[in-house]
């Protein structure tokens, strides 16, 4: 039983009739869940009509802000809900997989906050469910969709660079490990450290940036050496934590990634090291004819690219004047949307009646991240170069 925010049981109908807002229920309640949650509150053609967590003060807070209509403890009881279209997962990383899996074979669509699990394993069941019960698995890799990233998008499409053969891309903090003894240094709870936690959000840019190009085998490294001695914490934005509590992540992994065509890409994540940068996010391109670099400095909104050429034999730069605006999470969501809708309006019967209405959209891509993180982690761990395992899907290999 559920209860709107008066105390009355509430009595959905389960059939949501053509062309109305798709029903969201958000589970969590810290940054990742409230940020899902006023993305889908802002975004037309979804409404949240259910909010779960345990922390009873926010929930309210925020049910009563957002004017959500249910407001529960547990996640069960939002999955459980027969009429909702969509359930949004911003909750630790371990949870991902148990929430989606139980949605999924409810019938739902499934947003999650990424990584989609902490293991590649994990995400493959995750992906597998979605492909099974035909519905709609997106996942928030939110800094692809950045104004600069798309402008360089549209520039390689046009073929400037050449052939491009190596790739840098990293994410570096001088000290921002998020809570030491939170969470986030569990990893049970996690799944690693900043690999997991950043690496695989510029992965994911320099994979999209890329084309999509597999990768067959990784050589890794990873440390912990600050955070287990308790230094570098966040110095901003830090949740609260245990001081006492285990740190069993890295704090710093760097990573030789190659691809099947034959080209490669040097991955770098750190929560803290003793270096000059605060907070660098980096992919740069090496191209046969070209080169390009995206540079964001302390999450700066200008100035980020610079493209490099010849021109008359003399090397040259230029600088693209491309301003970032916010709402990454709300573009992604509305992606996720469209997804939604175009599948409902192709005339597919779904899984039971045998014809996929959202082959594509299952979450492949990200199973393939998953699989390349949780390589770099066995690799650190065996001193050695390993392979990627390779996923088949239906309807989107990966």
């Amino acid at each position: 039983m559920t209860f709107d925010q008066s105390g009355t049981p509430s009595a959905p109908s389960e059939t949501r009739p053509d062309g109305a807002d798709l029903r969201v229920g958000v589970i969590g309640l810290g940054f990742a869940g409230s940020t899902h949650l006023d993305a889908f509150t802002a975004l037309p053609g979804a409404r949240v009509v259910a909010l779960a967590g345990q922390e009873e003060a926010r929930l309210h807070e925020l049910g009563e802000s957002r004017g959500v209509e249910r407001l529960v403890a547990d996640w069960q009881d939002v999955v459980a809900m027969p009429d909702l279209d969509v359930i949004s997962i911003g909750v630790p990383n371990a949870l991902h997989h148990p929430i989606a899996m139980a949605a999924l074979q409810s019938g739902k669509h499934v947003f999650c906050e990424k990584p989609l699990a902490t293991t590649g394993d994990l995400a493959a069941e995750m992906v597998r469910a979605a492909r099974d019960a035909d519905r709609v698995l997106e996942v928030a890799y939110n800094h692809r969709r950045r104004a600069d990233v798309a402008f360089l998008k549209d520039y390689l499409d046009t073929d400037p660079l050449g052939s491009i053969y190596h790739t840098r891309a990293s994410w570096l903090r001088r000290a921002g490990i998020p809570g030491l003894g939170s969470w986030f240094t569990n990893k049970s709870a996690a799944g690693g450290g900043p690999m997991i936690d950043l690496g695989s959000h510029v992965l994911d840019i320099a994979l999209y940036l890329l084309g999509e190009p597999v990768v067959e085998t990784v050589s890794a490294v990873a440390y912990g050496e600050l955070g287990p001695a308790g230094r570098g914490g966040a110095a901003r934005g830090a949740i609260s934590a245990r001081t006492d509590a285990p740190f069993d992540v890295e704090d710093f992994s760097s990573a030789l990634l190659r691809f099947t065509d034959g080209r490669s890409l040097q991955l770098q994540a750190s929560w803290a090291s003793y270096s000059k940068v605060h907070e660098d996010i980096e992919v740069e391109l090496l191209g046969s004819v070209g080169g390009a670099r995206l540079h964001v400095d302390d999450y700066a909104t200008q100035g980020t690219l610079e493209l490099y050429s010849d021109v008359l034999g003399a090397p040259t730069v230029s600088r693209p004047q491309v301003t970032v605006p916010g709402g990454h999470h709300q573009s992604v969501i509305e992606g996720f949307i469209a997804a939604i809708r175009s599948g409902e309006n192709s005339g597919g019967t779904g899984a039971a009646g045998g014809t996929a209405r959202f082959s594509g959209h299952y979450g492949e891509y990200a199973l393939h991240r998953s699989r390349v993180v949780d390589a770099i982690y066995a690799s650190a761990q065996a001193g050695r170069e390993v392979l990627v395992p390779s996923d088949e899907i239906e309807g989107g290999a990966r």
